[in-house]
């Protein structure tokens, strides 16, 4: 699920629009992301089996601060355990995600960002999901907080999750930019199974950042791991080796 980026997305369009967006008209722009990562990981997780993944972001920004806008991407989810037992190879290739927001400026160093994000999955619909969202903005600090509760179990039933992150941002020397986050994914039900037989509902993940704009590109470069042992990440994800610890690279353009 494309998680941290489109929870943060609105606040840097709209503080960027003037030199990275497309105007249409005085009150509205479009903002176009390309985007190409080696591993296409959400909330610590790979959404490709560790393999890379080209993105498209389009984004339609107001000047009161509404926005709304798509995202897609390359996604491979392997194979899973049918109801009978049987393993069967997951049809869905991508991942289409649609979002609405408001970005509110309260001050020079405050800001809050509301929003509704919908998941797709074609031929893989049992994977949609829905949110809400929440990010709050202080200097170079953001605390986002995400709820769901349509998300399926291993029963085919809906249950609540609730993903809580804190980033920063900043410059460092030689304007190369620094990101971290920490974050919390609650599934609120015994979720992650161990060899041991012990389970638990929730899991935390973290990734370090840096980032060089290089001839119009922006050049990245991300240390992501989770604290999911392999059993436990098979449990849950199908795939052990989808939550271990990882680098990724990036390369995007925003118009």
């Amino acid at each position: 699920m494309h998680a941290t980026q489109a929870l943060i997305l609105a606040g840097l369009a709209l503080a960027s629009q003037a030199s990275q967006a497309v105007p249409l008209s005085e009150d509205f722009n479009l903002q176009v992301k390309l985007t190409a990562v080696s591993d296409y990981r959400s909330r610590g997780i790979s959404q490709t089996l560790g393999d890379p993944a080209a993105q498209l972001e389009l984004t339609l920004l107001h000047n009161s601060g509404l926005y709304a806008g798509v995202w897609t991407s390359n996604v491979d989810f392997g194979s899973a355990i049918d109801a009978e037992g049987n393993r069967q190879t997951l049809k869905t290739r991508q991942e289409l995600d649609s979002y609405a927001g408001y970005y509110w400026q309260i001050s020079d160093v405050f800001n809050l960002d509301l929003g509704y994000m919908k998941y797709s999955y074609p031929k893989n619909s049992e994977f949609n999901m829905s949110e809400v969202y929440a990010v709050l903005g202080a200097y170079d600090a953001q605390l986002g907080v995400s709820y769901s509760n349509d998300v399926e179990n291993f029963f085919g039933k809906h249950q609540d999750t609730l993903y809580t992150w804190l980033g920063y941002k900043t410059v460092l020397p030689a304007e190369v930019g620094l990101e971290l986050r920490y974050g919390r994914n609650d599934m609120k039900d015994p979720a992650f199974f161990a060899h041991d037989g012990s389970s638990r509902d929730a899991y935390r993940e973290w990734q370090v950042r840096l980032t060089r704009d290089f001839i119009g590109l922006t050049w990245g470069l991300s240390y992501i791991d989770t604290d999911l042992s392999q059993s436990e990440c098979a449990s849950w994800y199908g795939y052990g080796d989808s939550c271990s610890a990882t680098v990724v690279a990036s390369v995007s353009k925003t118009f």
